[in-house]
């Protein structure tokens, strides 16, 4: 039988949210955890080279929301939030005794 467009088997890669992700990267996790040690060598390296892939693909992700968030804010004319998440408190004017 022939694939027809679109199709799974078209050797693409499968397109995980946020959510998948970290899913994945919980359970990765654990696998390495519990491998035994006369796991191979190589199993075990590339285990680790996905944990840091879905990190750094986490991480840039959180950034590029962080980013939209902000720009957001900026564009309705609202002051960017504190980092903790908390508005900013105005400034009072120095006034000498």
């Amino acid at each position: 039988m022939r694939a027809y467009n679109g199709q799974l088997s078209d050797n693409q890669p499968i397109r995980r949210n946020q959510a998948e992700k970290q899913k994945q990267l919980r359970d990765l996790k654990e696998t390495l955890a519990a491998m035994k040690p006369q796991t191979a060598q190589a199993l075990r390296e590339s285990v680790q080279r996905r944990i840091r892939e879905l990190e750094t693909e986490l991480r840039a992700a959180t950034r590029q929301s962080e980013a939209r968030a902000a720009e957001k804010q900026q564009q309705n004319g609202q002051r960017p939030s504190a980092p903790n998440g908390s508005p900013r408190r105005p400034r009072r004017a120095y006034e000498p005794r």
